[in-house]
């Protein structure tokens, strides 16, 4: 399947984003994802049908691809007018001036009475309006969802016409309502501007993240002589391979590898935490990381487009498009919003007259209804929730792969933590050892460990080796035994032979059974059969893991230890962090019964770091993952901190539980204002231009509301 990434223009609200949706729906595509927050439109073509196809099919609705994501996001687009504050600029003068009829008295411009020239001010703005609102208007009534534009057109319409029949007819200036049209349209050109400038400061955290995306790079190259030539190029053109050199204060221009230099890097762009980390060489460095000191030379491990930080931005922006269920009932409202309101305001209109026998005053109090009715609200108020959440999680290290997930984390109950990788660092250090056999120095058993351990890729054989491989300055260097024969045996350790014929191994208690009862220790060293001496090793508990597992107990949440290592060892960890709950020594499959098993009875979310932990991550309600945790586990989780771990944990709980707060208080700020300003424009307490006005300003309190989110103590 092609993957399409469009943006497109002319999308105003969510039933416009529904009009595009259901027409790919109708070109059979798959994985649809539209935004009209930003106007990102995705989707998966089956091959039945063609992207320029589709495109001239979208651009028929009344809205216009104007390119791919792709191409967005590797040039910088040439700074343009806002459309609706371009058209409120021209509709306003006209406005103004139509307005001051109602001064005539004051100012002495008695000419402003004539009902001809009201019509030669009135007739621009209307025919500017009509070519935006009765041309969306028209498309939306031909392809069967009428959007917002609809009630504009005819709120404005109906004042234009009444307006335009009491000219002709001579009937007074009591049908002269050329202000009321003009006005209408001019102030929703205006609320629609307010509304785009409010809902596009949500995207600014997300903003940040692409622009850090743009750099220039000092790439390396070398001439005929084989010296090096350093060539300024776009970050976007690099390919994995390419060698860079990064000085002081410079963007870190795509994912790279140290080969040369030490550093002080800013990674707050990813992680959210503002202390430079220290980087040496073969140490990783994040594209769109500033370089705080030092200099360095490295080697490109992903394409900018392929980055760390291009897929958080990827992950984000899909995620935004999607709908959680709470907005599910807005959209089923939304949908059947506008013509329920066209009915209201007939029936206003037919009540009203038959009461006030007042064809004027009837006409006017259906027009308030139209032009105050705002399905925009109900549309907006998850999305603009949901940009700012998802956005100010992005840019402190959390990122979410799906809306959805925010809304679930209001109702978590339980909190499971894997041990090693999670709750614990993941990098074993030797903690003691000690030589059993008198005839065996320290050094040879060093040497005899390190001969043996270089061959296995356990997690222990490797911190083993990597400690006692290195040989201090002044010392003699150890000599490796050169083996006949060396194998791993699955579930005991590495056993070889030497070329004089001695047996060695290196492995668990099972290996030392028959020798000691003391099984306590990690590794266990054996010449011909005999113990000669052990080794322990120790994972050192992450620092914030104990702040963490206190916040989750503040908050009633439950807290559980699952891990595959021994009873004894989980439940001296637990007691240490005050985790409340232990389930050891358990299978990757085990575990992934016991998260479903928690999932039935509460809300659960799993936070682990490995391989065999990917399964319980995909039972669980929520599945979370550390950003150095196995690609497995990363693809398979809900949630990702970046932070490299768990300090981000009570922000991402927090940032769901209060984004679900703000949803809320969003739908309900739409609801109510639908629900108060319909029955006051149909009993004539608003008249049609305030009406225009306070149905512009409904939607900048809902991005003012979601801005919050921004600033707000969730924690």
């Amino acid at each position: 399947m092609e993957k399409i990434r469009w943006k497109v223009e002319g999308m105003d609200c969510s039933n416009c984003a529904l009009t595009i949706r259901r027409y790919l729906e109708k070109e059979d595509v798959r994985n649809i994802r539209v935004n009209f927050v930003d106007g990102d439109v995705t989707f998966d073509l089956n091959g039945n049908g063609s992207a320029q196809q589709i495109q001239k099919g979208i651009d028929a609705l009344g809205y216009k691809v104007t390119g791919t994501l792709e191409a967005d996001e590797a040039e910088v687009p040439e700074k343009k007018m806002n459309i609706h504050l371009k058209y409120t600029l021209i509709c306003l003068p006209f406005t103004l001036v139509l307005l001051l009829h109602m001064l005539h008295d004051r100012i002495g411009w008695h000419w402003l009475m004539n009902p001809w020239i009201q019509l030669a001010l009135c007739v621009p703005v209307y025919i500017v309006g009509m070519s935006y609102f009765g041309k969306s208007a028209v498309k939306s009534l031909r392809n069967g969802i009428p959007n917002m534009n609809v009630l504009i057109a005819l709120g404005a319409t109906a004042a234009f016409v009444y307006s335009l029949t009491g000219t002709l007819l001579n009937l007074g200036e009591d049908y002269l309502f050329y202000e009321t049209a003009a006005t209408i349209i001019t102030l929703v050109f205006f609320g629609n501007y307010l509304e785009s400038a409010s809902v596009q400061s949500t995207q600014k955290a997300l903003k940040g993240l692409s622009g850090s995306q743009k750099t220039v790079a000092n790439m390396i190259a070398f001439d005929e002589h084989h010296q090096e030539v350093i060539m300024p190029v776009d970050n976007k053109d690099l390919r994995s391979g390419d060698l860079v050199l990064i000085k002081t204060g410079e963007l870190v221009p795509a994912d790279c590898k140290i080969l040369w230099g030490d550093a002080s890097v800013d990674e707050a762009i990813i992680t959210g935490e503002s202390i430079p980390l220290e980087k040496h060489a073969k140490d990783m460095l994040i594209g769109g990381s500033l370089l705080a000191d030092g200099t360095v030379k490295a080697q490109v491990t992903a394409a900018a487009g392929d980055s760390a930080l291009a897929n958080i931005a990827n992950l984000v922006k899909q995620a935004q498009g999607e709908k959680p269920p709470v907005q599910q009932m807005a959209d089923r409202i939304s949908a059947i919003f506008v013509p329920a309101v066209i009915a209201i305001a007939l029936l206003t209109f037919i009540i009203n007259y038959v009461v006030l026998q007042n064809f004027t005053d009837s006409l006017m109090r259906s027009i308030a209804v139209l032009v105050i009715s705002c399905p925009c609200a109900l549309g907006l108020a998850t999305p603009a929730a949901i940009a700012v959440g998802l956005g100010r999680a992005a840019r402190n290290g959390v990122l979410f792969r799906n809306a959805g997930s925010l809304e679930l984390f209001k109702d978590i109950r339980q909190v499971v933590f894997d041990k090693t990788g999670t709750l614990t660092t993941g990098e074993l250090t030797i903690d003691q050892f000690r030589v059993t056999d008198s005839s065996i120095s320290e050094e040879e058993l060093k040497m005899i460990t390190c001969s043996l351990e270089k061959y296995s890729n356990h997690p222990i054989a490797k911190s083993i080796t990597k400690t006692w491989k290195t040989r201090l300055p002044g010392t003699p260097a150890k000599t490796e035994i050169r083996w006949a024969k060396i194998e791993e045996v699955k579930g005991f350790g590495i056993k070889a032979i030497s070329k004089e014929g001695d047996e060695y191994w290196a492995g668990s208690y099972k290996i030392a059974a028959a020798l000691t009862t003391n099984n306590a220790h990690n590794v266990y060293i054996l010449k011909n059969n005999k113990l000669i001496g052990w080794i322990d090793v120790k994972d050192d508990i992450r620092p914030e893991a104990k702040k963490v597992v206190n916040y989750l107990r503040s908050k009633g949440i439950i807290t559980y230890l699952l891990s595959g290592d021994s009873s004894a060892k989980s439940e001296r960890l637990a007691a240490e962090l005050g985790i409340d709950k232990v389930v050891a020594e358990q299978t990757p499959e085990q575990k992934s019964a016991v998260i479903e098993s928690l999932a039935l009875q509460a809300p659960t979310a799993m936070v682990g770091d490995g391989i065999n932990d990917a399964p319980a991550l995909a039972k669980a309600t929520i599945g979370i993952s550390l950003s150095d945790a196995s690609q497995v586990a990363i693809q398979t989780a809900d949630v990702v901190l970046m932070n490299h771990g768990l300090k981000n944990l009570p922000l991402s709980l927090g940032l769901g539980r209060h984004t679900f707060i703000t949803i809320k208080q969003n739908l309900f700020w739409a609801f109510c204002y639908n629900i108060v300003a319909i029955p006051v424009a149909a009993l004539g307490f608003l008249n049609p231009m305030f009406g225009a006005l306070a149905m512009g300003l409904s939607d900048v309190v809902l991005g003012i509301n979601s801005g919050r989110l921004f600033i707000k103590k969730v924690m």
